[in-house]
C-alpha cells in the first residue's frame, strides 16, 4: 500500500493546468485531470462530491476556497473519535467550516484542493 501512496503522491506532481473538466452532474461543479485521476486510482469520488457540496455552499463567503483533508494522528483519533477532517478555509487561514470523519478509506494522509468558479482542483492545476 505504501508504494501506490507514494505513486499516487508522485504522479499528483506531474498535473498542471488541466486538458479536460468533468461534471458532478446534480451540483454542476466541475473538476480537472489530476482530481480525476485520483479519485479512479484512489477510489475517492465520495471526496470529490463532498468537498464540491460543502465549498459551493460556502462561496457566497468566499470566492476562493482551500480544501485540506488531514488524517489525525493515532493519539488524536483515539481521544476525538474521528479519523480524518476536512477544513474548509479562504486561503487566508480564515477557517469557514470543518467536517470529521469517523472513518476513512482515503490513502493519503493530507491533500489540498482549491475551489473557484464552480471547479474543484489541485493546487497545481490552478
Amino acid at each position: 500500500m505504501r508504494a501506490q501512496i507514494n505513486e499516487i503522491k508522485e504522479r499528483l506532481q506531474y498535473f498542471t493546468g488541466t486538458e479536460m473538466f468533468y461534471q458532478i452532474p446534480l451540483l454542476r461543479t466541475q473538476f480537472t485531470d489530476g482530481l480525476k485521476y485520483l479519485a479512479e486510482v484512489a477510489e475517492c469520488f465520495w471526496l470529490i462530491t463532498d468537498a464540491s457540496v460543502i465549498a459551493k455552499s460556502l462561496m457566497n463567503r468566499s470566492e476562493f476556497i482551500t480544501i485540506d483533508f488531514k488524517r489525525m494522528s493515532a493519539e488524536k483519533q483515539d481521544y476525538t473519535g474521528y479519523e480524518a477532517e476536512i477544513i474548509y478555509s479562504d486561503g487566508n487561514d480564515n477557517v469557514l467550516e470543518t467536517h470529521r470523519y469517523h472513518a476513512t478509506d482515503f490513502p493519503l494522509d493530507e491533500l489540498r484542493m482549491f475551489f473557484v468558479n464552480y471547479t474543484l482542483m489541485l493546487p497545481s492545476e490552478y
